[in-house]
């Protein structure tokens, strides 16, 4: 009531402010679905009136306070995000609204219908009601092709065939429209290089009847050129696998597979190039074809720029096919390429430090679109805080060299054509990282990799990896680090075993890229199972110890994890999104193992995580350190049970930057109680009451999809505490977390 006196006295003295529009229907008998057919209608009326939020115009209260000039900062940024120019009686054309609603009726089949219209008014407001006497819809009697030029007479008189169209169907412009639309495709992936959906209209005929049937007609408009009835085969495919813009003189040539590959000395190796494309002489015209073609070279990672131009061959006037020359032009990326990066790193731990990164990459090493990728790094980290802690330092260096195929290699063959949206590529890398930690230990690892990733199509992934080999080796362990892992034997338990082998599969399903979505939805699920195959070797070298492989005791274990996504976006340009995550994970170690791997544990906390929780600091379950708050600084607190679930409000602030509220809960388990954790850590049918949950605010500074991310956030259940006392929202210890990039 406040808001809506507030308004009036903005209101124009003889303006009244628009408040929407009513459709009243008198229809006939006949008519079918006329609540489905009232809402259609419902789309066109215009204009919209101001919209309400819990009954108050919102909108027009901070434009009117913002015409006013006297209004602070917060009424101007509340303003650009929720003001609206108010909508007015005079601004509604009601007798235009009459004529289209008519139209709308005729192009839906309810012909010689009639339309009227009415305002109801009173000191300040004002509506409409449109008043529609419908009458009975035409239907379908008899769908025909008229006889026309062959050969397209013969492939229309069969797409027709296919035809959405029934008997006693209603008629409908819109479907006439997409029918036309269809027989275009189908035409053109038949061969019909030129022809165009307005050579099609469609004639309807009621003469025949009394009952408000007609028969539909199916017609080539006139003077339609000869070429565009006729269908082309591509006769010549040249392929120019090294092309470039400023010097195209290439004279040298190469026949491989029915295709002509021109480059003066050889770039790509087409027995590796021919796979990508899936063109072939002698076939009709398909512009599938041509955009998987030109999809499957993009994904190489060799070429800047695909482009596929298609020139029409000179044709007889009485030939009843047209020819066509494919030339495939393909401009490569920079051979070679060094990136390096410099960052300086801050943690929700206290670590500081600087970290610099070198990546060389050389692309088609081979001739065959191989790509070789040489990185390395190295970061410092320093405890800036005070306590026990303070002064302690971490030291890391990695070399990584990566080597990408773009196709299968492998002891069989598999057939091409199972391939059809993409090629899979086969990654190997190793790996070797050297982790100093001052006053507890050193970690030497190397990881050794060998795998495919495919795409079956632009939404799907799959990742196999049928070779993961990691090696971990912990010395140098000072007294302090000892007398941690003489406390918590599950902890040592995870570093005795230093060898893993096995295999990794993912599965990802990702609508996230499809841009101007309502609803996005992204699924992601990776199983790890380590040790079957080698144990098969394994040998016990001692009596109730576990078994090991060329001198090193090897894990094994069964992991599974699934990662659920959901935006749903909305808003003018769909700027604003409420992003969930539900993610769930369970690790089982079995056999040669009863604790799964150090590495392969999870956690729980961090900016990625439950951000109200310092990184790797939240459980597992409702443990607490009571006799040291700064342990979580170099050994975490981990589990092989991990639940989290996250909410999030994004919305626009000003150019690129851009808000959230958020709402995030998890925590870790151990299924099998750890004795360092006094049997807090195990998961139990209590786990919704262990939950750690916190809630806070973000800015994020989003350039052309690159996003730096700041969140502040406090807790508000906190399962470290007694039962009775977790519950409290303590605004005075927020956690500020800095990360690049969303967390889902």
């Amino acid at each position: 009531m406040v808001y809506s006196c507030s308004i009036n006295k903005f209101i124009p003295e003889g303006e009244r402010l628009y408040t929407g529009a009513e459709i009243e229907m008198d229809a006939d008998s006949a008519v079918p679905q006329v609540a489905q057919l009232k809402e259609n209608l419902r789309q066109v009326l215009r204009p919209e009136p101001n919209s309400k939020f819990l009954g108050m115009h919102l909108g027009l209260y901070y434009y009117y306070k913002n015409e006013q000039g006297k209004t602070n900062f917060i009424n101007k940024w509340l303003f650009k995000q929720l003001g609206e120019e108010p909508v007015y009686q005079s601004d509604v054309e009601n007798l235009e609204v009459e004529d289209i609603l008519l139209n709308r009726l005729e192009n839906s089949g309810f012909f010689y219908s009639s339309a009227t219209s009415s305002f109801t008014e009173s000191e300040k407001r004002a509506s409409v009601l449109y008043q529609l006497k419908i009458k009975e819809p035409y239907t379908l009697a008899n769908y025909q092709v008229d006889s026309f030029t062959k050969p397209i007479f013969n492939d229309i008189k069969k797409l027709t065939a296919k035809s959405p169209f029934e008997k006693n169907m209603r008629f409908d412009l819109g479907n006439l429209k997409l029918e036309r639309q269809r027989l275009d495709n189908e035409l053109k992936d038949l061969g019909y290089y030129n022809f165009n959906n307005n050579f099609l209209i469609f004639e309807a005929d009621t003469n025949q009847y009394k009952n408000k049937k007609f028969d539909l007609f199916l017609k080539l408009k006139k003077d339609v050129p000869e070429k565009a009835i006729i269908p082309y085969k591509v006769k010549t495919i040249n392929v120019y696998p090294n092309y470039n813009l400023r010097d195209s003189t290439t004279n040298i040539s190469k026949r491989f597979e029915e295709k002509n590959y021109y480059q003066n000395e050889e770039f790509f190796k087409p027995k590796y190039l021919d796979d990508f494309i899936t063109l072939k002489e002698g076939d009709y015209y398909n512009p599938d074809n041509s955009k998987n073609t030109a999809r499957r070279l993009s994904t190489i990672g060799a070429y800047k720029y695909v482009n596929i131009q298609y020139k029409e061959l000179d044709t007889l006037a009485d030939d009843n096919e047209g020819a066509l020359e494919a030339n495939i032009f393909l401009s490569p990326l920079t051979k070679r390429a060094l990136r390096a990066e410099l960052q300086a790193v801050t943690k929700s731990n206290n670590f500081a430090g600087p970290t610099l990164g070198l990546v060389f990459s050389n692309r088609n090493l081979f001739g065959g679109g191989e790509t070789l990728n040489i990185s390395s790094s190295i970061g410092y980290e320093t405890q800036v805080s005070s306590g026990d802690n303070s002064g302690l330092s971490s030291l890391e260096l990695e070399l990584k060299t990566e080597l990408i195929f773009p196709r299968v290699i492998a002891p069989f063959s598999i057939n091409e054509d199972f391939f059809e949206y993409s090629i899979p590529k086969t990654k190997t890398s190793l790996s070797a990282t050297y982790l100093n930690r001052s006053q507890l230990y050193t970690l030497l690892s190397g990881t050794a990799l060998f795998g495919y990733v495919w795409n079956a199509n632009k939404y799907i992934t799959y990742e196999v990896n049928p070779i993961s080999v990691n090696y971990t080796r912990l010395s140098n362990t000072t007294p302090e680090f000892d007398q941690i892992l003489a406390d918590n034997p599950f902890l040592a338990r995870s570093f005795e075993q230093q060898f893993i082998s096995g295999l990794t599969f993912s599965f990802t399903y990702n609508e996230m890229l499809a841009a101007k979505r309502t609803h996005q939805f992204f699924f992601n699920s990776t199983i790890d199972v380590a040790g079957n195959s080698i144990s098969l070797l394994g040998k016990e070298t001692t009596t109730g110890q576990p078994k090991e492989f060329l001198g090193l005791q090897y894990a094994q274990y069964a992991k599974a994890d699934v990662d659920f996504r959901y935006h749903f976006n909305f808003g003018d340009k769909y700027a604003q999104t409420i992003a969930t995550r539900l993610f769930a994970g369970y690790g089982l170690a079995y056999g040669n193992s009863d604790v799964v791997p150090f590495v392969k544990q999870y956690f729980s906390g961090g900016p990625y995580s439950v951000r109200a929780f310092n990184t790797r600091s939240l459980g597992p379950g409702t443990y607490t350190d009571t006799n040291n708050q700064n342990s979580t600084s170099f050994f975490d607190r981990t589990g092989n049970i991990r639940l989290e679930a996250n909410v999030e409000y994004r919305f626009p602030i000003y150019s690129f930057f851009k808000g959230a509220f958020f709402v995030d809960a998890g925590n870790v388990w151990n299924s099998n109680e750890n004795p360092a954790f006094n049997g807090n850590d195990k998961f139990t049918s209590n786990f919704l009451n262990e939950l750690g949950m916190g809630a806070g605010l973000g800015l994020r500074i989003d350039v052309q999809g690159f996003v730096i991310r700041f969140d502040l956030a406090a807790p508000f259940h906190d399962p470290a505490l007694p039962e009775g006392e977790r519950l409290d929202f303590r605004l005075d210890e927020p956690v500020f977390n800095f990360a690049i990039g969303y967390s889902f």
